[in-house]
């Protein structure tokens, strides 16, 4: 999957304009054949993104090379792992809305402009609503969007490999963490939430760039009770099925899946979290049914006028 990264051929640039509210960040390591392939998708975009930093992990390949001819920012990270990557490239990141994906992910025409539909327009970002005796409700604020990943694989494969996958992993993180979580193939952050929760990763505590671990899923762990994951098949993009090998790359993923578990719930517990988060659940159905109905009221404002 993916063109190669003979720099002799044309390399597709991306366009991008000064007034985007988006940043797009690529963590990378030697991956310059796959990362082709996304930045040809990147480069039909509807929404043009005000930047595209590739963050070159230490590669020994044509990734930098290949970035900058397309007209993308290139961070250096030597520290190795995907967190310290994936960090360094928010970090980076000058537009509001930093959207994440990896080297060897397809995104669809209208991926951008999903993930900014989706902060935008979600119902329930608003201020406050005043609820019974006057308590103050505030609806949970969206933080992130993620999406689905569809293998490229013959049909029904890729159907069925996509829903054990990326479903299972949707289940299992989303018990582990009580709500919705990040999956770095396709995700959204805001950098003012970025800046909030820096400090909460452990990019300093083990030697290198942190541990060895996924890095959606622990940041995953810094979404707070207030706060939500939005899941949108509108921001879905295709991938390689290579996370589907099995022998070492199974056990690394199974490593860093277990280290990752055992940070997030040294700082909270799985029952800790749920109890939040259900505690909050109430006033959140509340304020958001209010902000909807108010959404609808300011869109036809007859309505409400006698």
């Amino acid at each position: 999957m993916g063109a190669s990264a003979d720099l002799t051929g044309p390399v597709t640039r991306v366009v991008t304009d000064p007034a985007s509210p988006c940043s797009v960040v690529v963590p990378v390591r030697d991956d310059a054949r796959e990362l082709r392939g996304l930045l040809t998708c990147l480069a039909v975009q509807s929404v043009r993104p005000r930047e595209v930093i590739v963050v070159d992990n230490a590669s020994r390949d044509e990734t930098a090379a290949l970035a900058r001819a397309a007209g993308c920012t290139v961070v250096r990270e030597e520290r190795p792992g995907i967190l310290a990557a994936s960090s360094a490239g928010y970090d980076a990141a000058r537009g509001e809305i930093i959207v994440r994906c990896d080297a060897d992910s397809r995104p669809p025409r209208h991926w951008l402009a999903g993930h900014l539909a989706a902060h935008r327009d979600t119902p329930g970002t608003a201020g406050a609503q005043a609820g019974r005796h006057g308590r103050l409700l505030r609806p949970r604020a969206v933080v992130a969007v993620t999406g689905p990943g569809r293998f490229a694989l013959p049909e029904p494969l890729g159907l069925l490999a996509s829903l054990l996958y990326v479903g299972g992993y949707l289940i299992a993180a989303g018990a582990a963490l009580g709500h919705v979580p990040l999956f770095g193939t396709t995700m959204s952050i805001r950098r003012s939430w970025w800046r909030s929760v820096r400090a909460d990763l452990p990019l300093g505590e083990e030697p290198g760039g942190g541990p060895d671990v996924h890095d959606d899923m622990l940041l995953s762990f810094s979404v707070r009770h207030d706060e939500r994951v939005l899941l949108r098949r509108s921001v879905g993009v295709g991938m390689s099925p290579r996370a589907l090998r099995g022998g070492t790359a199974a056990r690394t993923r199974w490593r860093r899946a277990v280290r990752t578990l055992e940070i997030g719930w040294s700082r909270s517990t799985p029952w800790e979290r749920w109890a939040a988060r259900v505690a909050a659940a109430p006033a959140d159905r509340l304020a958001g049914a209010r902000a909807r109905r108010d959404h609808r009221r300011d869109d036809h404002p007859a309505a409400g006028s006698s």
